[in-house]
């Protein structure tokens, strides 16, 4: 909404635009009128719409034609000054004033117009005969007010109807030439309707009406108004009333009717409360509040997020089978001017056996949206209704930030939920596999056009009965040299294809290169266990490599093979990203991963020649 408004008031000579200035300022007809009154500002608190009011008079005699080209480009609104008792500064209306203010704007570009009838005090009889025909003929003009400066008829109601043509404007919203709402108002309407619709039934209960009208106007209707309103829209539409609610159709009729009565600012609460700006977009400090995230925190969904998301979910599972479907899920995002989510979604969080996305990838996939992106996906929470449906001031009441991560290394412990790790390695090791198998899937073929790739994968994992979310991030790299930035995490799992000699070589100089002088923890990888070992080329052996850095000894991993062995390594690295503290000491110790191993037989340094052994055997 405007943060003040300008009036502008043209007119004939002798019309009386100066005598309304200054009977509204003086509150009495006054003895001696100027040949114009100067700029007059009236302060927010005196004006019922609570925002300052500039008045501008126009003398042709004293103002040069360039000078009221400037005015007319300044004012939000002009109010169009007549003598209700002489004929011609009617005619002038048509012919000189309207064609000057708008003759070269474009529909819906067009400065909004008040017609005033002054000296309504020496008419007996109304003038609208003849004005409605010019109020048909000019979509701008919003209304006519009679008027008299002299006996102080209608005076500040000719001033309110003016700021009420700014503040609450109709041509945004409604084609007074058809009729009928603008696409981007049925839009806008269309999308409150359906976040306001809370079982997803397509109709709007009493319930529901109710939550809306308290949400919008602070109150809910009283139990007859309700009955009024659905009466109303029953007489006049053919399904705007459906099983004793109020339908999409019904819901655009209701809104239609207030604009043609004049009841613009009706339609406009309701648009504001929902976040729009006056050109029917969501404003910038809806879909962007401000969020603080200073250098070495995080972001993520708290439980009055999840709370939201999960009622979210259950009003669009249709079916109740605890999964969206792709179309399930094109509804859940149909308030958003674009669709959220790609393809990919379906690659990156666990999915149910049909491929559809499980409430726990759900969740996961709002999780690493946090995480990535947060200003995204606060924006993506404000066009679902965050701040209407929860009665939040914004949805950043959603988001946690996180501690520094200094001080968690200080404190040697984190109350951090979510964690990155980086799978680093070069190409052709495992590492789509390797991420592909932590949410349940192993990799589609290399021919399957329906495959979507994507560079993360996002689970949960129990570390010593807590459940964390571990972000895998894939690293793909043509060279030994990684920016800065690419090996930014809170854990590096460095990966390494235990059947090539050469890819040891990759990882070692990765190391040396980011992390060893580092407090990021990182964990050696060996894929493709399955296979025949290789004498990597390296000067020393994985296992000599890890111990000469105090890094864990290799892990096995095979994707073909994902027994608890293979599977207790997403464990392991949540563990490590929890405690970057221990790295150069218990990391490295065999009492260390027994701590961690939650269930594996085999102490880690043995476990890779026992693990290999198994392979050959079967």
């Amino acid at each position: 909404m405007k943060q003040d408004v300008r009036i502008l008031l043209l007119g004939e000579p002798k019309v009386g635009k100066t005598s309304l200035i200054m009977s509204l300022v003086g509150e009495e007809f006054p003895e001696e009128v100027p040949p114009r009154a100067e700029e007059i500002t009236i302060p927010a608190d005196v004006t019922p719409e609570k925002v300052p009011t500039h008045i501008v008079d126009y003398s042709e005699k004293e103002q040069s034609d360039e000078v009221l080209r400037d005015e007319i480009i300044k004012a939000n609104v002009v109010c169009v000054v007549y003598d209700v008792t002489d004929k011609e500064t009617i005619d002038k209306i048509k012919t000189k004033w309207i064609p000057l203010v708008n003759g070269n704007a474009e529909k819906g570009n067009k400065i909004p117009i008040i017609l005033v009838g002054n000296k309504s005090d020496l008419r007996s009889g109304s003038s609208m005969e003849t004005i409605l025909p010019i109020m048909n003929q000019f979509s701008e003009i919003e209304t006519c007010v009679e008027c008299s400066a002299k006996n102080l008829k209608n005076i500040s109601e000719l001033f309110y109807y003016a700021q009420k043509a700014v503040l609450h404007p109709t041509a945004p919203l409604y084609d007074p030439e058809d009729k009928q709402l603008k696409p981007s108002c049925v839009r806008a309407l269309s999308r409150i309707f359906f976040i306001s619709d809370q079982d997803n039934d397509r109709i709007l209960s009493d319930a529901e009406l109710n939550s809306f009208q308290k949400s919008c106007f602070g109150n809910p209707l009283a139990p007859q108004a309700l009955e009024d309103v659905k009466t109303v829209v029953w007489k006049n539409t053919s399904d705007g009333v459906q099983d004793n609610g109020l339908s999409l159709n019904g819901f655009l009729f209701l809104n239609t009717l207030f604009i043609q009565r004049g009841r613009h600012e009706t339609t406009w609460t309701i648009l504001r409360k929902f976040g729009y700006d006056d050109n029917l977009e969501l404003t910038d400090d809806y879909l962007y509040p401000e969020l603080r995230v200073p250098v070495g925190c995080t972001t993520e969904m708290n439980h009055f997020g999840h709370q939201f998301l999960q009622r979210l979910f259950d009003k669009y599972d249709e079916d109740k089978d605890s999964a969206l479907s792709p179309a399930e899920l094109k509804n859940l995002f149909c308030v958003c001017p674009y669709m959220p989510w790609g393809a990919d979604v379906f690659m990156t969080v666990p999915t149910t056996d049909e491929g559809y996305l499980s409430r726990h990838g759900y969740h996961c996939q709002w999780m690493l949206s946090a995480y990535l992106d947060i200003h995204r996906c606060l924006e993506h929470l404000g066009y679902l209704g965050y701040p209407i449906l929860t009665e939040h001031e914004s949805q950043t009441a959603a988001v946690t930030v996180t501690r520094e991560k200094s001080l968690d290394l200080e404190k040697r412990q984190t109350q951090r939920t979510v964690f990155l790790c980086k799978v680093i390695g070069p190409r052709g090791t495992g590492k789509t596999a390797f991420l592909q198998s932590f949410v349940g899937r192993s990799v589609p073929g290399k021919g399957n056009p329906s495959s979507a790739f994507t560079p993360y994968v996002i689970n949960t994992v129990q570390v010593c009965n807590q459940e964390k979310y571990l972000i895998l991030n894939e690293v793909d790299v043509e060279t030994e040299f990684l920016k800065a930035s690419d090996a930014s995490c809170d854990v590096a799992c460095l990966m390494y294809d235990a059947s090539d000699p050469r890819s040891l070589d990759y990882c070692a100089s990765i190391y040396k290169q980011h992390y060893m002088d580092s407090n990021i923890p990182c964990v050696l990888v060996a894929s493709k266990v399955d296979l025949p070992e290789a004498k990597q080329f390296h000067g020393m052996t994985p296992a000599e490599f890890c111990y000469k850095h105090r890094l864990p000894p290799p892990l096995p991993f095979s994707s073909l093979l994902l027994d608890s062995t293979s599977k207790s390594i997403y464990t392991r690295l949540a563990w490590a990203a929890m405690h970057p503290h221990l790295k150069g000491s218990d990391m490295s110790s065999t009492s260390f991963w027994l701590r961690v191993a939650l269930g594996s037989a085999v102490v880690a340094v043995l476990g890779f020649a026992v693990y290999r052994a198994a392979v050959r055997l079967k």
